[in-house]
């Protein structure tokens, strides 16, 4: 750890444990990872870590708040490439498996808040994105038939759904085999059967 981290300004601390949790989240269990992994891998004690966020709800709610923004970021930069619903929806698939290879620990940390019982503002932030990301996805699938490009008797909502669906689907199957590099190996697949059987 280098020496200039013991005097980082409070939003690049803030940062910076983020980032580590990401980090552990791809090694770990995320409901395993305590206060303690977080500092020690920041070389920090858990007071200096305490600092920063008053609890690890605090610290969980700052990773999942980062993990829904930046993916939502990647979905709308993918998105503004193309023209064709069909293709944008392609552009979000194939931005979302970079994402997702880039950041293994994210869909981890997903996966755990979406699991809890309990509610919780994590939880919450999780359950928006995935309603904002579906949302988006449907709108598409509405102009692509509007276009005359999708089928006009498909459910959008169960689209929609599926598309995710799939995503997730990849993404659990790389993690049981511990190779993240077979997403991108099936995800062209995947779609092609996905986009045939949305197609007009």
């Amino acid at each position: 750890m280098s020496p200039h981290t013991n005097y980082m300004k409070a939003e690049d601390r803030r940062a910076a444990t983020v980032d580590i949790v990401v980090a552990l989240a791809a090694e770990k269990n995320p409901s395993e990872i305590s206060t303690t992994d977080i500092a020690k891998k920041m070389g920090v004690t858990q007071g200096a870590l305490f600092k920063y966020f008053p609890t690890k709800d605090a610290i969980v709610q700052a990773v999942i708040q980062w993990i829904a923004d930046k993916l939502l970021s990647r979905i709308e930069r993918a998105a503004q490439a193309e023209t064709s619903p069909i293709a944008v929806i392609e552009a979000i698939f194939f931005a979302h498996i970079r994402f997702v290879s880039e950041y293994p620990g994210a869909p981890r940390m997903l996966f755990s808040e979406l699991q809890r019982k309990q509610a919780s503002v994590p939880k919450q932030i999780a359950t928006t994105l995935l309603k904002s990301y579906s949302l988006r996805l449907q709108q598409l699938l509405e102009n692509g038939k509007t276009q005359g490009l999708v089928r006009a008797d498909l459910d959008t909502k169960a689209a929609a759904g599926l598309l995710i669906g799939m995503i997730q689907g990849l993404v659990m199957q790389s993690l049981l085999v511990d190779n993240i590099k077979l997403m991108h190996i099936e995800a062209p697949k995947v779609f092609a059967i996905y986009r045939h059987g949305i197609e007009a």
